[in-house]
């Protein structure tokens, strides 16, 4: 079977996983059976990917994330290096609780900052970006900007990832021109 990815001499990719046209897996990094990757992504050094995690297209993965069972990553998300995803919400060594794992979704787009800690059971809306450090406890919407322990939204950004100026209920991008509504903190693009 052909392969059509690339990975480094110093990656783990147990068979049985699914991995895209033109993925790339870096230095050091796992990728388990039963992981799903798009095409596209770059998963950089030192990344583990568990079993059951599904991945889209176009994904960037910085070093040091790890990826647990129930945790999906849409098309063109980013996770910033040494981002922390979790799938329990109270675990123990001595205590199984596999049974118990939360879904994490991060949407279509997203950018997730470096050493943020996204707690489980909670998605990251479309083209929302959380800031480095931050401490998600919480669904995060569409386009919000979030940061802080725990994050709260601090104001929302364009697709190409600037920040939204408002006036009534509309926004718009300064940089890219993209026109927004916005109605009681959810902001959608207007078609």
């Amino acid at each position: 079977m052909e392969r059509n990815f690339f990975a480094h001499e110093s990656s783990y990719v147990d068979d049985g996983c699914t991995i895209g046209n033109g993925t790339k897996i870096w230095h050091f990094s796992h990728i388990m059976s039963d992981a799903h990757i798009g095409e596209n992504c770059n998963i950089s050094q030192n990344v583990y990917i568990e079993s059951g995690v599904l991945i889209g297209n176009g994904v960037k993965i910085k070093n040091n994330v790890s990826l647990y069972d129930g945790i999906v990553i849409q098309d063109n998300a980013f996770l910033g290096p040494s981002s922390v995803f979790t799938n329990v919400i109270n675990p123990r060594a001595f205590i199984e609780r596999k049974d118990e794992f939360r879904k994490t979704i991060v949407k279509e787009g997203a950018s997730i900052g470096a050493n943020a800690t996204i707690i489980c059971g909670h998605s990251i809306g479309r083209y929302a970006f959380v800031g480095a450090g931050a401490v998600v406890t919480k669904d995060v919407p569409d386009f919000a900007m979030v940061y802080g322990s725990p994050a709260k939204v601090k104001g929302y950004i364009c697709t190409c990832g600037e920040r939204l100026l408002f006036c009534d209920n509309k926004a718009i991008c300064r940089i890219c021109g993209l026109k927004y509504k916005y109605n009681k903190e959810t902001v959608t693009e207007e078609m």
